[in-house]
């Protein structure tokens, strides 16, 4: 059976177990032990490129299945294989990639292996207890959602001196026919409910971090959006997904970590990016589909803005202090704490409870939902009555490229136009100007590949003008920092006077940096416009 799997997957915290068990349990659920064997190459080519392998025992019976990451952060390439139970006599049956064959996921299993050329060995193992109930969706295009709650364990190098073992207390839902939003209604209800968090560490991830013996993986930064739609068959909807499916291929995974008690400097700082990125698509792309409820009265903004700046409270302030200490103790300050003493980091939250806050959950559960509904299907509740005008359509692909013509135009005479004037504005004004700033590169990289280069990538024109906001990026962001640590460290007078040093040190360099401001923002006006370029 091939098939996309379209799910959402949520961890439970331990004490919420026995609550989320009892309320699935109010309706006919069926038990079942599952014990699988998962195999990669011995250098892990297929964990690499996304794919899973598994045989799984499920009740009596054998099933073999791979799976590969899809278009977006709810779709999955699914194919399973029933080899029964008769036939192997309950042992374990031999791991056969064949199995697969002219399927599109198994067509990707098989090319990873050719170009491996490794065999396969297992790598890990899980034995989960899984209770499992269909849930009919009302008011919601007829969906149906499978729901199953998983407990038990992955282990790796059974049976060795290294073996190791997580634990695995889990709720996945998927959508086994209807409409998305329906899975999403019901995934939101939940998570609210029993206060669950997105999860992207799948059981075979978490089994491969046993054995590379690893607790903290790497942050994961942008990317491109992924437009895989002909240019013929794109429109505003289509841009709009591609765009918010890029931003969330950066926050999920970081703030999958975080929510689950990472304090990774890095994934908190790329989850702070996405969320800014996020937030200018939200802006910016919304007269693309004014339909979609991309950005309506849906309550995705204030959650995000939270969490930005609860990420951001504590972080800023202790790089800022990393960053300013060493200049400071060469300038000849004494030495001091200035966060010691203070009030400000006692209301600060935990990052953990930032991310796992119900209001911001529910934001990543409607926006992931947004990127997998169909063009028919809304995204937001919209009033109806006998006044209601009709659903606007989406832009076509030309008239799209126009009105991202006119943001892109738009935002780039206001960074020009501040620029000469940079240093006779006020503080606020000055940091709206990089805020803007980051709106112009952020929508530069989501749209660049839509515009007809002439005979260059696209890619290629729009890092010609990218680059010429460097300078003033870099400026305005060493001219923040400063800007930070000036209120940080006159906020730390009323306690220890050696900050008045400190006070006096960035007060004397704010006017030099305003003026450097101003000339790297002035590079601006000369870049090469991509958006000036082709139909």
């Amino acid at each position: 059976m091939a098939a996309m799997e379209i799910e959402f997957k949520f961890q439970i915290p331990a004490d919420r177990l026995k609550a989320v068990e009892t309320a699935l349990r109010r309706g006919t659920v069926v038990r079942t032990r599952l014990q699988a064997r998962y195999f990669d190459t011995a250098d892990q080519a297929l964990a690499a490129e996304g794919i899973v392998l598994r045989l799984r025992k499920e009740g009596r019976r054998w099933v073999q299945t791979v799976k590969a990451t899809g278009d977006n952060a709810l779709h999955r390439l699914e194919h399973n294989v029933d080899l029964g139970s008769a036939a192997t006599g309950g042992a374990l049956p031999a791991i056969d990639p064949q199995r697969h064959q002219g399927t599109p996921v198994g067509d990707r299993l098989a090319k990873v292996l050719a170009a491996s050329g490794a065999p396969l060995v297992e790598r890990q193992s899980t034995d989960i207890v899984r209770l499992t109930r269909d849930v009919r969706v009302t008011g919601a295009g007829g969906a149906v959602v499978e729901m199953a709650l998983d407990v038990g364990k992955v282990v790796a190098c059974a049976g060795t001196p290294d073996e190791a073992e997580s634990p695995v207390c889990e709720l996945e839902l998927e959508l086994k026919r209807g409409d998305v939003q329906g899975l999403v209604a019901l995934a939101r209800r939940w998570s609210q409910q029993h206060g669950l968090w997105f999860s992207t560490v799948s059981k075979a991830e978490r089994g491969a971090r046993l054995l590379a013996k690893v607790e903290v993986v790497p942050a994961v930064k942008a990317e491109t959006p992924r437009f895989r739609e002909g240019k013929d068959k794109l429109d505003g909807r289509t841009i709009q997904q591609a765009v918010v499916a890029s931003c969330l291929a950066q926050m999920l995974p970081n703030a999958s970590e975080i929510a689950a008690g990472s304090t990774d400097e890095e994934q908190i700082h790329q989850l702070r990016i996405g969320i800014r990125r996020l937030r200018t698509a939200l802006h910016e792309l919304a007269g693309l589909d004014a339909g979609s409820g991309l950005f309506d009265a849906t309550g995705w903004e204030p959650p995000l803005v939270d969490a930005f700046r609860a990420l951001g409270d504590l972080r800023d302030r202790e790089q800022v202090v990393k960053l300013a200490q060493p200049q400071l103790r060469e300038a000849g300050a004494p030495e001091f704490d200035p966060l010691a003493g203070g009030d400000a980091a006692a209301d600060v939250r935990s990052p953990g409870d930032v991310v796992r806050a119900p209001a911001f959950q529910s934001v990543l559960v409607s926006l992931i939902g947004f990127t997998a509904a169909a063009p028919s299907e809304d995204v937001a509740p919209k009033a109806i009555d006998a006044e209601t005008p009709p659903t606007p359509t989406p832009l076509s692909l030309n008239d799209a490229r126009r009105l991202l013509r006119k943001r892109l135009q738009h935002l780039h005479k206001q960074s020009v136009r501040d620029g000469k004037r940079f240093e006779s504005l006020d503080t606020e004004s000055q940091h709206r100007v990089r805020k803007r700033l980051k709106r112009l590169r952020y929508l530069a990289e989501f749209v660049a590949p839509l515009f007809d280069a002439q005979g260059e990538s696209s890619s290629s024109v729009a890092e010609r003008y990218l680059k010429h906001l460097r300078p003033a990026q870099d400026a305005l962001g060493e001219f923040n920092d400063e800007a930070v640590a000036l209120a940080l460290y006159r906020e730390a007078t009323a306690r220890d006077g050696r900050a008045w040093f400190a006070v006096g040190w960035f007060s004397a360099r704010h006017v030099v940096h305003a003026k450097a401001c101003r000339k790297a923002l002035g590079g601006i006006e000369e870049a090469p416009r991509f958006w000036k370029k082709g139909s």
